[in-house]
């Protein structure tokens, strides 16, 4: 099943992309998106001759991204994301062959529409084929059956997420342990770590999990031994889940896996791509801001003495601390008498023209430079003072996991009401859920509501 799945997706990704092509060129050149010379363009014949270079590149491309090795449990949104990146890959590589041996003859804009139909195409075609697998085996076809070791916590986590997600096709024959009355929710224990080998072929087991803890190492290592021999998959539960603090990874060092108990998602591939995009945001926002840049330092200049720029360390990336660049919108040595404080509603020390900019977060945006030079990203946790870090570090568990990740301009937590004086334990969760869960599209979406829900909050003072 898996051999027909993988060629259905190939088939499915060539043949969108062919399709994206032809509507391309449909859309541009028939349907007329944009005038055009007759006589300076190029017949559909010319465009699908592309087709023999296009495809296979497009295949080289999506399996480097490792797409076509395909697994029951891998989350879609992430499938759909690495898409669009091996997309816009091939896409860049294709392009920049195509106008460096024929610069005029191809119509730019119809390659970029082809690109953008390109990743619809294929993600719906990609989804189209989750939907027929996904209803195949909820009806109970190409099951894997499974057999879990053990009965404890780690075997119900298991049993758990199998019962959440019925499309990955498991069907779940029993677990082995001591308790051979207990059961759990509805999964009996069919009988010891002894009987294992019996209960494979029994009922054709294709997946063993040994879902033991820790304390039962000689256990594992016996039953390891004992099922050596038998056609099964096994597949080790590790007993660390209360120790996993962000996303684990198995890494490799010299051929000896390595779990990595606190990896982020936003390494390697990932944070480069991320990173590009704070680079073209902020070079975007400035410009699109840049006739605010003079009003707001007019404004500061005539209302109160001081520089315009106030400049604060605050603590970032792996706790290196950096200097956070805001329009100064307090009185000249605010906090010579108080130490550091956080600003409360109707603070003494803020000046009318602070009052309006903090209000609409304009004192916010010198930190646009922040993220050109790679102290901040647009989307992250906010960033704190190293005063108040060493406070809530001892105060609130899992606090310093915040720094594994860049700081951000805006945040999941920020775009869900958590800012100003409001739960730091509720912001400190929506900040670390972020670094667990991010994507592009968890990035999109927050950049989204902050400009959606306008510069303006209730706890901005």
């Amino acid at each position: 099943m898996r051999l027909y799945q993988t060629v259905a997706v190939i088939f499915s990704d060539l043949v969108m992309t062919a399709v994206a092509l032809v509507t391309a060129y449909w859309l541009r050149f028939v349907y007329q998106v944009r005038p055009f010379t007759p006589g300076d363009i190029l017949v559909l014949d010319d465009y699908v001759r592309l087709l023999p270079a296009i495809l296979p590149l497009w295949a080289l491309v999506f399996t480097a991204f490792g797409l076509y090795r395909l697994r029951r449990t891998a989350a879609r949104a992430e499938e759909y994301v690495q898409v669009t990146i091996a997309t816009t890959l091939a896409m860049a590589l294709f392009a920049a062959g195509a106008f460096l041996t024929r610069p005029t003859d191809f119509s730019r804009l119809m390659f970029g529409m082809f690109y953008l139909i390109n990743m619809a195409l294929i993600v719906t075609g990609r989804a189209m084929i989750h939907g027929v697998i996904d209803r195949v085996r909820r009806s109970g076809r190409n099951l894997k059956r499974i057999l879990i070791a053990g009965t404890g916590e780690l075997a119900h986590v298991v049993i758990d997420k199998m019962r959440l997600h019925q499309e990955f096709g498991y069907r779940i024959t029993g677990m082995l342990g001591q308790d051979a009355d207990s059961a759990y929710r509805g999964i009996p224990v069919v009988g010891g770590l002894d009987d294992a080998c019996e209960f494979i072929r029994r009922f054709s087991v294709d997946q063993l999990y040994i879902a033991l803890p820790l304390s039962s190492y000689e256990d594992i290592l016996g039953l390891l031994g004992e099922v050596g021999n038998e056609i099964v998959e096994v597949k080790v539960v590790p007993d660390l889940l209360q120790h996993i603090t962000l996303r684990a990874a198995v890494e490799d060092l010299d051929g000896v896996p390595i779990i990595n108990l606190s990896a982020t998602p936003l390494r390697g591939l990932a944070g480069s791509l991320k990173r590009g995009l704070d680079v073209v945001a902020a070079l975007s926002s400035i410009l699109l801001f840049a006739p605010l840049f003079p009003l707001v330092a007019l404004a500061i200049r005539l209302t109160s003495r001081g520089p315009i720029l106030y400049r604060q360390e605050r603590m970032g990336l792996d706790g290196h601390s950096f200097e956070l660049l805001k329009f100064r919108s307090m009185v000249v040595d605010a906090e010579h008498l108080t130490g550091p404080v956080w600003t409360a509603e109707r603070d003494p020390r803020i000046t009318p023209v602070g009052r309006f900019i903090r209000k609409f977060s304009l004192d916010e945006l010198p930190q646009f430079f922040n993220v050109l030079r790679g102290d901040m990203s647009m989307v992250g946790p906010r960033p704190e003072r190293p005063f108040f870090v060493q406070e809530f570090r001892e105060r609130i568990p899992r606090y310093m996991l915040r720094h594994r990740v860049r700081a951000g301009m805006t945040g999941w937590a920020q775009v869900n009401g958590w800012r100003g004086s409001t739960s730091l334990e509720r912001r400190i969760h929506y900040d670390l859920y972020y670094i667990e869960n991010w994507s592009l599209t968890l990035d999109f979406k927050i950049l989204w509501r902050t400009i959606a829900n306008g510069l303006g909050h209730e706890h901005a003072y």
